[in-house]
């Protein structure tokens, strides 16, 4: 994607280099950040950053205070880097409306799969509505409305319930739904979808019963 920015924030100069040799020889146009501090006032400073892959542990602001800063301005897609693979950080992540959770280390050629997935998924170039049950989504402008009022929905819970709308009445196991909204092959815990469909639900209000739990597989959405 020629001219897409990227903005790769570590306090680590190898790996930001690592990093960015991989999305440049992609033709992404890279731009980076040492710390917390940096990476606000970059990505502020900055027109139209098309995603951010953020580290969380950084000198003067870590990750997840940065998360915070940019989350109540924007929506742009986040990819955090660790060193740990607690659960509880990966939750924290998804609860700060992180998009996607990469442990360290990792394979680039992975970093690059899931940065192109997103990339594609959240530039739709043309209007796409879609009304089922008193639920209206505008893809090309990422936004939702449920009996007109309008709801504040991360990228995943958008992409997550576009998703269970495209496949109204089917059955969709926990993998089924990882490998099709996250877009990739996930290694991670299933448990990461229950942790957003939980989200979604309570966004939703009582719209929130269209998403049906099917114990032991994963879930169907019908109205």
């Amino acid at each position: 994607m020629d001219g897409t920015k990227i903005l790769v924030v570590d306090d680590e100069s190898r790996m930001r280099k690592l990093v960015k040799d991989f999305l440049t020889h992609q033709h992404y146009e890279v731009l980076e950040a040492a710390d917390g501090e940096q990476a606000v006032d970059t990505f502020f400073a900055e027109k139209n950053i098309a995603l951010i892959i953020l580290d969380v542990m950084m000198p003067k602001m870590d990750g997840w205070q940065v998360v915070r800063e940019i989350r109540q301005y924007s929506k742009v897609p986040i990819i955090m880097l660790t060193a740990k693979s607690e659960e509880k950080d990966e939750l924290l992540g998804f609860e700060l409306g992180v998009d996607e959770y990469i442990s360290k280390p990792f394979s680039p050629k992975i970093l690059v799969a899931r940065v192109e997935a997103i990339l594609r998924r959240s530039g739709g170039d043309t209007p796409d509505v879609v009304e089922v049950g008193g639920i209206r989504m505008d893809k090309s402008a990422h936004a939702v409305t449920i009996d007109g009022q309008s709801i504040d929905l991360s990228f995943k819970e958008f992409e997550l319930l576009d998703y269970f709308i495209q496949n109204q009445g089917v059955a969709l196991s926990r993998e089924r739904i990882l490998n099709n909204v996250w877009n990739y092959d996930y290694y991670g815990d299933a448990r990461t979808i229950d942790t957003h469909v939980k989200k979604l639900r309570s966004k939703m209000g009582d719209k929130g019963e269209y998403i049906k739990t099917i114990w032991g597989m994963g879930y169907k959405f019908e109205v």
